[in-house]
């Protein structure tokens, strides 16, 4: 046996490429693990778990806030930065400190730098070439290039994670989750705080009318929102602040954040040397996620053009059917991703499952639509003065919920029960004839049917 052979090489260590690394080294499987950073992936190192810490801030902080002279009669309360950044760290830090060594004492090769394809079967790494029966793409994704001059004095997401301190003013490009997220974070921290956004609205993937309600509440919570604006440049100002140029308009901040959108990260691993089919949404890959030109190669996650939401549970769903079809001369499994539910963790939270309503009225002949402004609402008064509301698509003649969006208090936990129902074909009778504990917000999903 060649000392360089193995039997899978994955690149990347995220949530798919470490798991499905695992699962084959279990089954006996010589495994090699490649990363040009740190082993972890970005869901648990650099993304979704690190966020979620800052977002707790922000929204404790929050609710403190409002309950000003209902619930409470003193909120004297703010951020430590550097604590909070400390407390992040508890969860970040060993993941780093302890996956590669995990890894290998799984029986895993593992391998720092960047990789690249030499031909069908093998990959360069700084100079050191492997070669395997099978290889799995699980890259992630990264920044994409905003082409604009300056643009090296951007800060990225994972380098905003890592801020010990925060500056004074804080300018947000782009207006999806990562900006705005992170905005409703900073904002509560009284950082003044900008988002600047080049389409009509931020959080196009959410129901517009609950972002007007949100974008509306947002910015009376601190959040500037620039809508309809094409950022052209950035430079260094004298006093050492950065000026942000839209136009004719220009904006001053001390730290500007790039939000605005993420790519496959592909584009350094030569997939044409490997005879690999890509486009700009990443490798082609066939319904079992095999790619369309080297059967040998597998792609999950972010850098596969699989059709799905680019989400950390997709990601898990896709290693499972990859675990099953990569050694398989026939593979016939195929990733369950129809119902994914998707939340901005903004403060408060806003959700979707299924179609949005513009689909439901070409996809369904006889939609109903239930909405309502539920700010008045009893579950949500009691947390104080917030904003909530709701819109659920129905298929009339066949009662199902073809789509679910929520805006408010724990609408992340809520739109759960909605993917269920979805899920598992449950109509909108189901859900409303189902006794929920009360007084809870999955109740008042009840009142909303």
């Amino acid at each position: 046996m060649r000392e360089n052979h193995y039997d899978l090489i994955v690149l990347g260590t995220g949530p798919s490429g470490g798991t499905v690394a695992s699962k084959a080294a279990k089954q006996n499987r010589r495994v090699a693990l490649v990363d040009s950073r740190r082993f972890g992936g970005t869901c648990a190192l650099r993304g979704c778990n690190p966020k979620k810490v800052y977002v707790n801030a922000a929204a404790l902080l929050d609710q403190v806030r409002r309950s000003h002279g209902k619930l409470l009669d003193r909120v004297d309360v703010g951020v430590d930065w550097t604590q909070l950044h400390r407390f992040k760290e508890s969860f970040t830090r060993p993941v780093a400190e302890r996956s590669e060594a995990s890894f290998q004492e799984q029986g895993m090769a593992t391998f720092h730098g960047a990789a690249k394809f030499v031909d069908v079967d093998r990959i360069d790494i700084d100079g050191t070439e492997i070669s395997a029966e099978r290889i799995l793409i699980a890259t992630g994704a990264k920044p994409i290039d905003l082409k604009i001059d300056g643009q090296d004095l951007l800060t990225h997401s994972d380098e905003f994670l890592n801020l010990r301190t925060l500056p004074r003013r804080v300018l947000f490009l782009g207006g999806g989750y990562v900006s705005m997220e992170f905005a409703h974070v900073v904002a509560r921290c009284g950082v003044a705080t900008t988002v600047v956004e080049k389409n009509p609205r931020v959080l196009s993937n959410f129901d517009p009318d609950l972002v007007d309600q949100l974008a509306e509440y947002s910015i009376g919570r601190g959040v500037d929102i620039k809508t309809n604006l094409d950022v052209t440049a950035i430079r260094r100002a004298g006093d050492g602040s950065l000026r942000v140029s839209c136009g004719d308009e220009t904006f001053d901040a001390d730290l500007v954040v790039h939000g605005a959108g993420r790519v496959p990260d592909i584009d350094d691993l030569d997939l044409r040397s490997g005879r690999i089919d890509f486009t700009d949404g990443g490798v082609t890959v066939d319904r079992h996620l095999r790619s369309t030109t080297n059967d040998r190669v597998f792609a999950t996650g972010d850098c596969a053009d699989s059709g799905s939401p680019r989400l950390t549970p997709v990601a898990n769903e896709e290693a499972r059917i990859v675990t099953k079809n990569l050694f398989s001369d026939t593979p016939d499994a195929v990733p369950d991703a129809d119902v994914v539910p998707k939340v901005a963790f903004t403060t408060p939270s806003i959700a979707s499952v299924g179609l949005n309503e513009a689909a439901a009225r070409e996809a369904v002949d006889d939609l109903v639509v239930r909405a309502d402004e539920t700010s008045s609402w009893s579950n949500v008064r009691k947390t104080g003065d917030t904003v909530a509301g709701y819109k659920i698509l129905i298929d009339k003649p066949t009662d199902r919920i073809v789509g679910a969006h929520l805006l408010g208090p724990a609408a992340e936990e809520t739109i759960n029960l909605f993917a269920l129902a979805m899920k598992h074909g449950l109509t909108a009778t189901d859900v409303k004839s189902t006794l929920f504990v009360f007084p809870t917000f999955a109740s008042d999903t009840r009142q909303m049917l």
